[in-house]
């Protein structure tokens, strides 16, 4: 995480607590608005904009990343990247999808960081291409030491080949085929047209197959 950043986690449930009461009656719009004013952000309204997306915030970081342990930590470091940049935020009406998009670059940042040595991703899931669906997993209980082997490759090959696409191909492929998301949900979270989600999506499943064919062949 960034160290250097100027606004501690303490300090963010420390507005929280101080929130007035009259801040609770403002749409989101005007609370926007508010943290838009002066040097920084007005503590009051962005400890209740903190208090009324905090779930989902946690959400989104679920569906992105279930196995971290460290979840927590990406929620905080969420909300100190609000607090930094909520100036820039052209259209206060959008702020959600724009929190949406921090917390989804904010996994990818960390993702980048870690695809060489833990597991990022949950490989449970089929993933689902245009001729069919393919298991990840081999059915024999005790596999022989040849299979074995083939499978580690194959986890591991599927693991570079995930990494090596797009980055927008990348975010709708592990939302879609890993975190089971709709489509619509997708588009929501990106903020991108439900078309261009499908073809992401799709590309994204050629370019997949393509690169696994000769795993897939054997």
């Amino acid at each position: 995480m960034d160290s250097y950043l100027p606004v501690s986690w303490s300090t963010v449930t420390t507005m929280l607590t101080q929130a007035s009461v009259s801040v609770k009656d403002l749409p989101n719009h005007d609370l926007v608005l508010r943290c838009q004013t002066g040097h920084r952000p007005d503590k009051t309204a962005f400890a209740e904009l903190l208090r009324r997306y905090q779930s989902h915030v946690e959400k989104v970081l679920y569906h992105l990343a279930p196995d971290w342990q460290d979840r927590a930590d990406l929620v905080q470091e969420v909300w100190i990247r609000v607090y930094r940049n909520i100036g820039r935020l052209n259209e206060p009406v959008k702020f959600q999808g724009w929190l949406s998009r921090i917390a989804t670059n904010l996994f990818y940042d960390e993702l980048r960081k870690r695809k060489r040595n833990a597991t990022p991703l949950s490989l449970d899931a089929p993933l689902t291409f245009s001729d069919g669906e393919m298991d990840w997993e081999i059915a024999a209980d005790t596999p022989a030491p040849d299979e074995e082997l083939s499978r580690q490759e194959f986890y591991d090959q599927l693991k570079v080949a995930i990494a090596d696409l797009p980055e927008a191909f990348r975010t709708t492929i592990v939302l879609r085929e890993i975190e089971g998301m709709s489509y619509e949900e997708i588009a929501a979270l990106t903020g991108a047209s439900l078309g261009t989600v499908k073809s992401r999506i799709a590309r994204a499943r050629q370019r997949l197959q393509l690169q696994l064919q000769p795993y897939l062949d054997e």
